[in-house]
C-alpha cells in the first residue's frame, strides 16, 4: 500500500511525524509537507510564484520531502510529479493537525483543503486533529485509534467526492462516534493591537459559537463528551433540497 501524508502545520511539526510513523504500519509512506506553517490556508493553490520541492529523506518505508507551497499545493504537486495515473497512493492522510478542525474550521483547515485535494483525484483520503494547539501535544492516546479507524475505512465503498474529518479530544477517550458538522461560526475574531511604531495591526483569535448547542449528534457535542468523531465530508457543495425549487428561475 502507498499513503502520501501532508499537513498544515509544516514539516517540523511533531503530529505529521506522528501521522508517518502509523501509516508505515500500512505500507509505504511518501510525506510532501510544508516547509513552515500553512494553517488556515483550506484549498489555497500558488498560481504566481514557483514551487520548489526538495527530498529530505528516504528509508525502505518512507520518503519525505519539503515543498515551499500550500497544503494542497504538496498534494497536487506530488500527485503530478511523484505519482501517475498508473501509480496514484491508496490513500492520502493529512495531519495529525494541532488544533480542533471540527465544525465550520473545516471550511478554513489546510488540513482538510488537502483531504479534499486527494479526494477530487479519486483517492481514499482522511484528515485527522487533535483539540490541542500546543507543539508539544501528546498524540500518544490517539495513535491507536488511528490506525484502527484507517483500517476500517479502508474497507469501506467509500463513493467519489468523499473524504473524512476526524478530530479527538484531549485526555481521556471514551470512543468513536460518528456525527454530522456542527453548524456556528467565529466570534470575536480579530483584537487590535499597536506596535512599537504606534501602528494599528489585529491579530487573529476568536472562539466558535455553536448555533446548536442543544443537538446531541454533531461533532462539537460528541468531542465536549470526549469521544473522537468521524464526520464524512462531500466535495460536492451542490444544494440539492434547494436544486428543485430552483428550477422557476430558468427561463
Amino acid at each position: 500500500m502507498e499513503i502520501l501524508i501532508t499537513n498544515d502545520d509544516g514539516i517540523k511539526a511533531p503530529g505529521i511525524h506522528v501521522l508517518a510513523g502509523i501509516m508505515q504500519q500500512l505500507g509505504h509512506v511518501t510525506v510532501v509537507a510544508p516547509d513552515g506553517p500553512r494553517s488556515g490556508q483550506s484549498s489555497a493553490l500558488t498560481v504566481n510564484s514557483p514551487l520548489r520541492l526538495r527530498k529530505k529523506e528516504e528509508t525502505p518505508s518512507l520518503t519525505v520531502y519539503v515543498c515551499n507551497g500550500t497544503p494542497a499545493d504538496c498534494i497536487k504537486l506530488a500527485l503530478d510529479q511523484l505519482y501517475n495515473d498508473n501509480n496514484k497512493p491508496d490513500l492520502v492522510a493529512t495531519g495529525i493537525n494541532h488544533g480542533s478542525n471540527s465544525a465550520i474550521s473545516v471550511i478554513y483547515s489546510g488540513t482538510m483543503g488537502a483531504a479534499m485535494e486527494g479526494c477530487v483525484s479519486g483517492i481514499l483520503s482522511i484528515g485527522f486533529s487533535l483539540c490541542n494547539h500546543a507543539m508539544e501535544a501528546d498524540f500518544s492516546f490517539f495513535e491507536a485509534y488511528i490506525l484502527q479507524l484507517t483500517k476500517r475505512i479502508l474497507a469501506m465503498e467509500v463513493p467519489y467526492g468523499t473524504c473524512f474529518n476526524v478530530n479527538a479530544p484531549c485526555g481521556e477517550l471514551k470512543g468513536i462516534r460518528v456525527a454530522r458538522q456542527c453548524k456556528g461560526r467565529w466570534i470575536k475574531e480579530f483584537e487590535k493591537r499597536t506596535d512599537p511604531h504606534g501602528r494599528d495591526y489585529y491579530w487573529m483569535t476568536g472562539e466558535f459559537l455553536s448555533a446548536e448547542t442543544d443537538a446531541n449528534d454533531t461533532d462539537e457535542a460528541w468531542l465536549n463528551q470526549g469521544y473522537i468523531t468521524v464526520v464524512p465530508v462531500r466535495i460536492d457543495m451542490t444544494d440539492y433540497d434547494l436544486l428543485a425549487q430552483m428550477k422557476s428561475l430558468e427561463v
